[in-house]
């Protein structure tokens, strides 16, 4: 479920991080950055993790350090104030080992945040009355249906449903294809036919019960545009998304073609060349993962968003944005970007995986401000979220704090009272687990578990540390940073456990709890790592 976080060795760091701090001046802003002082500050001595140690301050590293931490080659990040980008910049190079620096056109893959430009090309289409949020797809389908599934003999699955994953179909995410590798057609992809390496897009639950993310509900999507509008994807995203905003370099061509120039090549988790001799891979689910872009012109799309959602841009139409940025229950989504928080704070987010680039943007939707960020190496994951740490802080709009743990006296709490097994409580409605149903999928029970003064969670496929935020709640940083607040009563027994992952809560009851030993000091103290 999640992912670790390597050690590096010194002296490649060291390297790296020369490397780097000598390109930095070769990319320049691409506006006025007066505006974006404080974000701009924030890359040089702002980033920070997720979770503080009790009385740690705020590290204040700058983007150019991490950069070498993690051995991430290239970096574009742009900023947005009153949606519009008031700075973009390159940093570090576009491929290792090379003077190749990276500015702000410089293209990116950036994953899943393909769907978000697929969402915004389907609404174009139904302003154009081509298409409709709520009417059943199969209408549009001509070459593919949605089969059937044990309990769903006659589907209905709208447009609506698969922007927001509540369509019930299965495939979270689709394999990268090296150069030179067979790559799979769309109808391919869909019935998961060599050489597609994903298992085919079919119904997993009834449509609009559940949210669950599915890169195959949005290669569905895919092959509706196409099919309605009778040409490719690209060239359907040209016309409504790309070209009204000025995108010109940003494209789902796949493959890349190699005469774009200005590419960031792809890197592994050490910073080395892969996807030789081209130096990307091709991503042929393209509305789900395709999409090349540079920080200037994701820029430029967020900015689209917010302005069209606040009335300002004719982009989308000021009601089709204010679903877009509407949460369709059960589902964290909206049609196409997730959705948190309210007031100033209000947001719209996702971020983008593939296995050497890792993206992610966000749009404040109240004041117009907002960032994107690219990279090109595995890690690049880590690094962002350092990133966005960073910018969070520096637009100061109680977003993403920095999550503070503490140190619990060993006689202020017993941990040895919360072990045990836990199980979900299925009367808890589904509207709010959320994304539980996605980054929890079909976990019954979980276990608390108490080891030499540590405590942790374990999960079916994977163990995670918990540490204190006070005596009855804890956090699982390793686990998507998921918060585990425990129910004691009036008897002094600990009855279930709520697990909040951002808006989202489940909860979990306590099975058949043991005796309850108290004054256990061995088992009392919350160590922090």
């Amino acid at each position: 479920m999640s992912r670790g976080v390597q050690a590096h060795g010194g002296g490649y760091a060291a390297s790296l991080l020369l490397a780097v701090s000598l390109v930095f001046p070769a990319a320049h802003a691409q506006a006025d950055e007066r505006s974006a002082a404080t974000p701009r500050a924030a890359l040089e001595h702002g980033l920070r993790p997720s979770v503080l140690k009790p009385g740690q301050a705020s590290p204040g590293w700058s983007l150019r350090e991490r950069m070498a931490h993690y051995r991430v080659p290239g970096v574009a990040i742009g900023i947005l104030k009153q949606g519009e980008v008031v700075y973009a910049e390159g940093f570090g190079l576009r491929e290792a080992d090379t003077q190749d620096a990276v500015d702000a056109d410089t293209l990116f893959n950036v994953g899943s945040i393909s769907k978000v430009v697929t969402a915004a090309t389907s609404l174009r289409l139904v302003a154009d009355g081509k298409l409709d949020l709520d009417n059943d797809v199969g209408a549009y389908l001509k070459t593919w249906r949605i089969p059937s599934a044990p309990g769903v003999a006659h589907p209905v699955v709208t447009l609506r449903m698969l922007m927001s994953h509540t369509s019930g179909l299965g495939v979270h995410g689709f394999p990268d294809f090296l150069p030179g590798e067979a790559v799979p057609t769309l109808r391919q992809s869909l019935d998961g036919t060599f050489p597609a390496r994903n298992d085919p897009v079919r119904l997993q639950r009834t449509p609009g019960m559940v949210g669950d993310y599915s890169g195959g509900g949005t290669t569905v999507e895919q092959l509706v545009i196409e099919e309605v509008s009778g040409v490719p994807l690209e060239n359907v995203a040209r016309a409504q998304v790309f070209a009204p905003l000025g995108m010109r370099r940003s494209t789902f061509e796949s493959p890349l073609s190699a005469s774009r120039g200005n590419i960031a090549k792809a890197h592994n988790d050490e910073g080395e060349r892969v996807a030789l001799p081209r130096g990307w891979q091709t991503f042929p689910q393209e509305a789900a993962a395709g999409l090349w872009t540079s920080a200037n012109e994701l820029g430029t799309f967020v900015g689209a968003l917010i302005r069209s959602y606040q009335g300002t841009q004719p982009f989308l139409p000021q009601a089709l944005a204010t679903q877009m940025m509407s949460e369709v229950a059960p589902s964290w989504h909206g049609l196409g970007p997730r959705l948190d928080g309210a007031g100033n704070a209000r947001i719209f987010h996702h971020g983008g995986a593939n296995d050497s680039y890792h993206a992610w943007i966000e749009g404040y939707l109240q004041t117009g401000d907002g960032f994107v960020i690219l990279t090109n190496g595995e890690n690049g994951w880590q690094l962002h979220t350092e990133i966005r740490n960073a910018l969070s802080d520096a637009f100061g709009h109680g977003v993403n704090p920095p999550v503070r743990v503490v140190a619990l006296a060993p006689e202020a709490v017993r941990l040895a009272d919360y072990a045990g097994v836990y199980r979900v409580d299925n009367a808890v409605p589904v509207d709010l687990r959320r994304a539980f149903t996605d980054i929890f999928p079909d976990v019954e029970s979980i276990k608390i578990k108490v080891d030499e003064g540590k405590m942790s969670v374990v999960l079916p496929d994977e163990t995670g540390g918990l540490l204190a935020l006070a005596p009855m709640r804890f956090i699982a940083p390793s686990v998507f940073g998921t918060e585990y607040s425990f129910q004691r009563d009036a008897h002094g027994v600990v009855r279930g456990v709520t697990v909040a992952y951002g808006e989202a809560r489940a909860y979990f009851s306590r099975q058949a709890p043991p005796a309850q030993p108290h004054g256990r000091a061995a088992e009392s103290a919350v160590a922090i790592e």
